[in-house]
């Protein structure tokens, strides 16, 4: 059975008359009769009492035609479904970032735009670290990983990535802490005696290394006093006076009472870097196109408690 028999059969029975339903179908009458007995043949039933000046439905013309019009209704929205998965307006996406992601106005304007513009996509969001992204991507678990790392990442063959942004990070103490009451801005060396609370492995991955390298630069290896493995955990302990901690700037939009933010005398910074395989499906790609829109919306801004 074809969908067109279908139609030329909904046609007459909408129409009562083969000429009128040849005409709205824009074929002549002759080869419709002949699909109509062809369907009928084919379902071993007659649809449509005949006469010379009328066309009536059988009983089981009757109750064939809403399950007809049922069947068209179907593939029409299969067809569209389709259509649109290949637009990149329906499907799945898989999306996973690091713990500052969604702090980065760009990241959070970007979903915040492409929740509004595909309502139909299934966003699939993860939290994960820098080499378990790398693993997701590469294994297609995920579409699209947003990274943290202080150069290109060194990525499989198969995998591409981009620079999103570059920012700079801050040394963020407690406020009565002696390098957050000074005039001067604090460098690295500064940090030589300090107890730091950092990201322990593997959310630190890529970041704690840049800052050990920057550390051994300035003459000393860094003492940790505690490995968080959250980003509330990080600023806690930090503002429980564990020691200082170091954040991207992004992330310093989050206000803790009791925490300064410093900027370091000699800029240090920080990447987000895009990644994904070198084939995309239609939704993975146009979510790359809205976050790397410069004037994607405005997210509403949600004052913190």
């Amino acid at each position: 059975m074809e969908l067109r028999h279908l139609r030329y059969f909904v046609s007459v029975a909408e129409e009562r008359h083969f000429g009128r339903a040849a005409m709205r179908l824009g074929i002549s009458q002759p080869p419709l009769s002949q699909q109509i007995r062809t369907l009928e043949q084919e379902l071993g039933v007659r649809l449509f009492d005949r006469t010379s000046r009328r066309v009536q439905l059988t009983e089981a013309g009757r109750l064939f035609l809403p399950e007809a019009r049922a069947t068209l209704e179907q593939s029409e929205r299969a067809a569209e479904i389709a259509r649109r998965a290949q637009r990149g307006e329906a499907g799945r996406l898989g999306l996973a970032f690091t713990v500052s992601g969604p702090f980065v106005p760009q990241v959070a304007r970007a979903l915040y735009s492409f929740r509004q513009s595909h309502p139909d996509v299934e966003l699939a969001l993860r939290e994960l670290s820098r080499d378990e992204q790398i693993e997701a991507v590469r294994t297609h678990e995920v579409d699209i990983g947003i990274i943290r790392d202080f150069e290109r990442p060194v990525l499989p063959d198969a995998m591409v990535c981009r620079c999103l942004l570059t920012e700079d990070v801050v040394l963020t103490v407690r406020s009565d802490h002696p390098l957050a009451q000074r005039a001067a801005d604090p460098d690295v060396a500064d940090l030589a005696e300090e107890p730091l609370v950092l990201y322990g492995a593997p959310n630190g991955a890529g970041f704690n290394e840049h800052f050990f390298a920057l550390c051994a630069e300035a003459g000393f290896v860094p003492k940790i006093a505690h490995e968080a493995r959250s980003l509330a955990t990080l600023l806690g302990l930090a503002a429980a006076g564990f020691g200082p901690t170091i954040i991207a700037r992004s992330m310093a939009r989050l206000h803790v009472d009791t925490l300064v933010n410093r900027p370091f005398a000699t800029p240090v910074t920080s990447s987000l870097w895009l990644i994904h395989n070198h084939t995309l499906s239609a939704v993975g790609d146009a979510f790359l196109r809205t976050i790397l829109l410069p004037e994607a919306p405005a997210v509403p801004v949600i004052p913190a408690a």
